[in-house]
Formats: structure tokens, C-alpha cells, sequence
């Protein structure tokens, strides 16, 4: 079960929560503490290794081991997750042919399939909602139309159809009739070279209910008249191309008296005066429950509570990036949705109904960051629509940069600890993301790095550590500010205990560089004499990076590391904590083989002497683990003249010895994993005759001794 619920194993979906039904964020607390169904995780091995379940036709195209026909809903949400996650393609899509699966909702956003095989995988069905918006060049408009053209019961029974984003030929000939499908209620065709013809086409539609032609090149409304009795939903956001006149296409909107639903908000960039106009008619959309002019001009709180009042059945009206929603008509009624800029809850239903539209996401983020810069309440339903946004805007680099600061501001000190670890994990993935997308970006990544020295999302949020670990040591090799220099290296140091060391040795390129920066930070601390947080940080991170990795330590070996370290024994000599630090970093060190020779040296080993008598017992120990390492090679392999090997080991046992009573507490966590650390111990023990037994269940330091040949096993201090 664990194995599907990290991030990077487990597609999912982010569904969209209601900010105004959900203020506290109670629902999408449970949601995302809930376990996945069974039925998902199932969907979830089948979609990630599909080629084991399947075998290949001759063109190539895969299909399902002969296993029984699928349940329609359970082929509708193995199509969506295949769909969202990337994993549709001309290949895979094959499964759908045939009789074993049962479509009905067909979910193909994004996808990169070709005309043929759509045909070949999802006309046969008997489909009644396709979404195919913002498909690849590959499978255009005509070729969609054409395929559910072929099928009679398309052709009646399919009710909604999104085309968004789709590419239509401007060539009247080669594109199919809208008008043939003749069961059409939804159709939603923005972001397309939609063109007055087509709209004509569109309004022959007998059961055509909610229409969106948003940013299309319709020029004039009137062909909207032959619907006007069936017509309740019109969506037409930024019709840039319009060129009747306001007091034309007001003409055409008061004949559309069964609208329920009504769009006309504009891109900030093109504005026109429609909605202020709309406002002043007192004989229009008497049946009008949601009307949304975000984006308008000359938009006042009086002309929109006077519109309002006169149709008391609204529900809802959209102001965001206007001078409106501000009075308490606006702020007071929680029933009465507002999407908007003037609290939380107008911006919350902003970003929610806005999370395709880029131009009001920016806005909505950036009114955002705003009102959460001294937020002290915990908000998961408002930081799950941040991350909605950067979902559907990946490429969009304002709307990566304002959301990665609004997520910074809701998850910063305490606030992180009251939301769900896996929208937690949804975000540092998504930020992560963002980081590959704008690599460049100075203020996108110090935010990104900001996130990530949140103690809980370090400790607790399950995300991509390498892909972190990567950035954040480049950050450090580019960047010398000292506040971010700070949390960039104890970031590393939280980071490097929590890769494996297969994921350590492939940072080969930057362990170099970083080790090297690293090393200079100590340095230039060694000079100003300042023994501060960032020194401990640094010497912690370089401790945790050699742990299991002899490449780092021989970076740290090459990079004239050990003089270094020498340096700041004696700069510091009565600082226990950065003394277990070195000793703990000089372990590691000793433990790979064909380093251990570079130890031997007068003024490094005469301080691990010294050490070893220490009266804090991490210092003690990480003395005792170095010495042992060394004199387990043997006598041929001792080069020290300064200090003889036998007094050494003489000293070392006795010391051993006098080590106290389970009493003592140890900060550090030790654990010995190599063979060649136990093989150091085995050193240390094997010229006594004596053998370390292991650590008993009752106590930390309760030991048992006994002569005899020491026994292979891991030994493990921890706390």
C-alpha cells in the first residue's frame, strides 16, 4: 500500500474543491487523508504496466489479455488516469478497441493520439461525453467530427462534446457539420478559429443547452437567435473579434431570455464597455442565476448590488480583476458566490471557477499573496486550488512564480502541520516541476527552496529528494547570500541523510561542486572565527553527504578537506558539537579502505587522541570509531611514528571500558552499516580477545562482553 501512495508511483487527479461550501478546509482534509479505493490502486498497476497485462497486435497497438469485459465506470476512470498522467498514446490506446472495455465519458485532454487511432478505440462506443480538449495536431477538429459522424449512436445520443484548444482548419469544405450530432446539450469550442458559419451550424443544434465559443473568431452573435428558446448556458469569454456594436449584441443577449448562465469577462488586455452597459438594462436575463463580468470596465459596487437586487434569484457573479466586490452586499451573505479580489473567499472562488483561464489565475494568485502574507489559519481547500493552477499552467511563468510564493505563505511555520501530507507531497512535486521548467529563474527557485526548509515537509511529505537535493546544490554553488546560504546547506543536510547511496553516487557533477563549496563556507568561518549556525549546518551536511559514499569522501579527501578540519578542531577546541561533527564526517572517511592511509597523519590523529578522552560521550565515541578503523588494518599498514599503535589500542580499551551506564543520552544517531565499519570495531575488540556482542533490547549502553572471535553483525546506536 505504501508503495501507491508516494507521488511519484501514484497518478492522480486533483479534483477542484469548493472553497465556499468547504471555508475551513475540513473535506479536503478527509479527502486527502483518506486511503486510495482499491478499485484505484488497481487501475494504478494496470496503468503503470500495462504492457504486462496486454500482448501486442501486429500493428503494434496493445490489447488485454482476454480477462472479461470491464465495468463502464471502471473503463471511463482507466481511460481519465491514463489520460492526465501522460500515458495515452497510439500504443496503449489500442486496449479500447474491441468489447472489453465500455466507454461512456471519454476522457482524451491532452492526448498525443492520431486520427486513425481514435477512430479504431473510441467510435464504436457508445459514448455521451467526450473530452478532447487542447488534443495534439495530429487528431484535429474535422477528424474528431468525422469519427463520431460515423457512429449512429453518436450521432444521436452524444451530449457533451469539448473541444477546447483543438486545431481547426479555416477551409470551409473540409470541416464535418457540428449539426449532425443532432443529441448535443454541451458544446464548449474556446481557444479554436470557431467562425461565424460554424456558429450558425452550432445554434441548428435541437437540444443545444450551454454553449462556450470563449476567445474564438466569432464576429457576430445573431445566428444565437435561432436557439434562443433552448439556450441557458452561454460562455463567451474575451470575444476579441466581435464587431457589432454594444447596442447590437445587447439585442441579441435580451432575446436569449432562458439564460441561466451568462459569461461576457475579458482579458485585461482588451476590455470593452459590454458589461457596463449590461448593467444599466433593467429589461434583460430575467431568468439569470450566474453572470460573470471579470475583467470589465467601469464596473462599480452600485450598478452591479442595483442589477442584483432586481433579479433576487442570483447566485452568483464574477468580479475578479474590477473595481466591484468590495461593499458589504459582497462580503456579508456567504450564500452568494463572488469570485473576486476583496477576501479569501472571492479569490478561493476565483481560482476555482478561473483554472483554465491564465490571465484571471495571475490575478487571482497575486490578490492571493496578498491576503495570506500574515495568515495564521490553516487553509488546505485554498492551497489544493493553487495547486490546480500550477497544474493546468505549467508553462505559464508568472503563474508558476506568484503560485509558488502564495504556497510559501500557506504552509510557512506552523501552518504546514494542519495540511494533509499528500497535498503537501502534490505541491513540492509541482514546484519541483516548475524548477525544470524556468531553470533560470532566481525568484522561483529561492521560493521553491523557502518551501523546502519546512521541517514538516522535510521530515514527514513523501516527494522526489534527488530531484531536490539536485537543486538545492546548485542553488548553493551560484548563490552567496548568507541568509540563503544558510538554508540551502541545512537543507542539504536534512536531504543527504534521506537519499540511498545508489542516489548519492549519481550526484557525481554536483557532490564535486558542492563539496567544494562547502568547504570554503568552513573555511571562511575558520578565518572570521564565528562559530554560528551556519557552520553547523554546513559541517552536519558534509558529515551526512560521505555517509556510505566514497566518492564524496574522496571529494572531501582531494578538496584538502582533512587539513581544513584539522584547522577548525583547533580554532574551536571546546565546541562538543562541532567536535562530533568532524569526528562523526572522519569516520566516514576511515571507513573506505583506500583512504584511510590519508588519517594517518601527526596533527589529525594527535587531536582524535585528545578526543577520545573526552567527557561528552558522542565525542568519545566517533574518537573510539576512527581509531578502530585505523588499527584494524594492521600493523604493516601504520605509518604513524608519532604515536605508536599498541598505545593506542591500550588507550582505546580502557576507554572502552570506562564508557558509562545506559544513563547517558546521545544526541547523534549512529548506524554502523559497512563491512568495513564492522570490520573497524572488529579491529578495535579482536587484539583484546574480546568481541562486542550486541547492544541489549533493555538499554542503549547496557553491553555484553565475552571472549572469544567476533561475530559478523550490524551494530546499531540509536536513539
Amino acid at each position: 500500500m505504501v508503495h501507491f501512495l508516494h507521488p511519484g508511483l501514484r497518478p492522480r487527479t486533483i479534483v477542484t474543491p469548493n472553497a465556499l461550501e468547504d471555508p475551513p478546509g475540513c473535506c479536503v482534509v478527509q479527502e486527502e487523508a483518506s486511503p486510495y479505493s482499491l478499485v484505484d490502486i488497481c487501475l494504478i498497476v494496470l496503468a503503470t504496466d500495462l504492457e504486462r497485462f496486454c500482448s501486442e497486435r501486429p500493428d503494434g497497438t496493445l490489447r488485454l489479455h482476454e480477462l472479461g469485459s470491464f465495468p463502464q465506470e471502471v473503463a471511463d476512470r482507466l481511460l481519465h488516469m491514463m489520460t492526465v498522467h501522460g500515458k495515452l498514446n497510439d500504443r496503449t490506446v489500442g486496449i479500447f478497441q474491441g468489447n472489453q472495455m465500455q466507454l461512456k465519458q471519454v476522457c482524451i485532454r491532452r492526448a498525443e493520439i492520431s486520427a486513425t487511432a481514435f477512430h479504431k478505440a473510441f467510435c464504436h462506443h457508445r459514448i455521451i461525453e467526450l473530452d478532447a480538449a487542447g488534443v495534439s495536431a495530429d487528431l484535429p477538429i474535422p477528424d474528431i467530427l468525422n469519427g463520431l459522424g460515423s457512429s449512429p449512436w453518436a450521432r444521436k445520443h452524444l451530449q457533451c462534446l469539448v473541444l477546447n484548444s483543438g486545431t481547426l482548419p479555416t477551409v470551409e469544405a473540409t470541416v464535418p457539420r457540428f449539426s449532425q450530432l443532432a443529441g448535443l446539450r454541451v458544446l464548449s469550442v474556446s481557444n479554436i478559429p470557431f467562425q461565424n458559419r460554424h456558429l450558425a451550424d452550432v445554434a441548428l443544434l435541437p437540444r443545444l443547452e450551454s454553449l462556450d465559443i470563449s476567445n474564438t473568431s466569432v464576429s457576430d452573435l445573431s445566428a444565437l437567435l435561432a436557439c434562443k428558446n433552448r439556450l441557458k448556458s452561454l460562455t463567451m469569454h474575451y470575444l476579441k473579434c466581435l464587431t457589432m456594436t454594444t447596442p447590437q449584441i445587447l439585442d441579441v443577449i435580451r432575446e436569449l431570455r432562458g439564460l441561466v448562465h451568462l459569461d461576457i469577462s475579458d482579458d485585461q488586455q482588451f476590455t470593452s464597455d459590454l458589461a457596463f452597459h449590461l448593467l444599466q438594462q433593467t429589461d434583460i436575463l430575467p431568468n439569470i442565476l450566474s453572470l460573470d463580468i471579470s475583467g470589465g470596465k467601469h464596473i462599480t459596487d452600485e450598478a452591479v448590488e442595483a442589477f442584483v437586487r432586481q433579479r433576487p434569484a442570483m447566485q452568483f457573479v464574477g468580479l475578479l480583476a474590477t473595481d466591484a466586490g468590495y461593499s458589504d452586499f459582497f462580503t456579508s451573505d456567504p450564500s452568494f458566490m463572488v469570485a473576486g479580489g476583496a477576501n479569501v473567499s472571492q479569490i478561493s472562488e476565483a481560482l476555482r471557477r478561473y483554472s483554465e483561464r491564465v490571465c484571471f489565475m495571475k490575478e487571482a494568485l497575486i490578490r492571493l499573496f496578498t491576503q495570506t502574507f500574515y495568515m495564521q489559519i490553516t487553509k488546505p481547500a485554498v492551497l489544493k486550488l493553487v495547486a490546480v493552477g500550477m497544474r493546468n499552467h505549467p508553462l505559464d511563468l508568472p503563474v508558476q512564480f506568484t503560485a509558488s510564493a502564495c504556497t510559501l505563505n500557506l504552509t510557512r511555520q506552523g501552518l504546514a502541520m494542519g495540511m494533509p501530507v499528500r497535498l503537501l507531497s502534490e505541491v513540492i512535486h509541482l514546484l519541483l516541476k516548475a524548477l525544470k521548467n524556468f531553470p533560470n529563474n532566481q525568484q522561483l527557485q529561492k521560493n521553491c527552496l523557502l518551501s523546502l526548509t519546512n521541517a514538516r515537509i522535510l521530515q514527514d511529505v513523501p516527494f522526489n529528494r534527488f530531484d531536490a537535493a539536485k537543486f538545492v546544490m546548485k542553488w548553493l554553488c551560484k548563490h552567496e547570500n548568507p541568509n540563503m546560504q544558510t538554508m540551502a546547506v541545512s537543507v542539504i543536510s536534512i536531504l543527504a541523510l534521506q537519499l540511498s547511496p545508489e542516489q548519492t553516487a549519481q550526484l557525481k557533477a554536483e557532490l564535486f561542486i558542492v563539496v567544494r563549496e562547502l568547504l570554503a563556507i568552513v573555511k571562511q568561518k575558520i578565518s572570521e572565527n564565528l562559530e554560528d549556525i551556519t557552520l553547523t549546518f554546513t559541517l552536519r551536511a558534509l558529515w551526512n553527504l560521505t555517509d556510505e559514499s566514497p566518492a564524496t569522501c574522496k571529494h572531501f579527501v582531494e578538496n584538502h578537506g582533512l587539513a581544513i578540519f584539522v584547522q577548525v578542531l583547533e580554532t574551536f577546541p571546546t565546541e562538543s558539537t562541532i567536535q562530533t561533527r568532524v569526528l562523526g564526517l572522519l569516520n566516514n572517511v576511515a571507513e573506505v579502505k583506500e583512504l584511510s592511509s590519508e588519517l594517518m597523519v601527526s596533527s589529525l590523529m594527535a587531536h582524535v587522541s585528545r578526543l577520545l578522552h573526552s567527557v561528552e560521550m558522542e565525542v568519545s565515541y566517533f574518537a573510539a570509531g576512527i581509531i578502530s578503523h585505523l588499527t584494524c588494518l594492521g600493523e604493516q599498514a601504520w605509518t604513524l611514528r608519532s604515536i605508536q599503535r599498541s598505545a593506542l589500542l591500550d588507550d582505546l580499551y580502557m576507554t572502552v571500558l570506562k564508557w558509562p551506564s545506559p544513563s547517558c543520552k546521545m544526541v547523534a544517531l549512529v548506524t554502523y552499516r559497512s563491512q568495513v565499519a564492522r570490520s573497524g570495531w572488529a579491529g578495535m575488540l579482536g587484539d583484546r580477545t574480546f568481541y562486542l556482542k550486541g547492544l541489549a533490547p533493555r538499554s542503549l549502553w547496557d553491553w555484553s562482553w565475552s571472549e572469544g572471535p567476533w561475530e559478523s553483525h550490524r551494530i546499531n546506536v540509536s536513539l
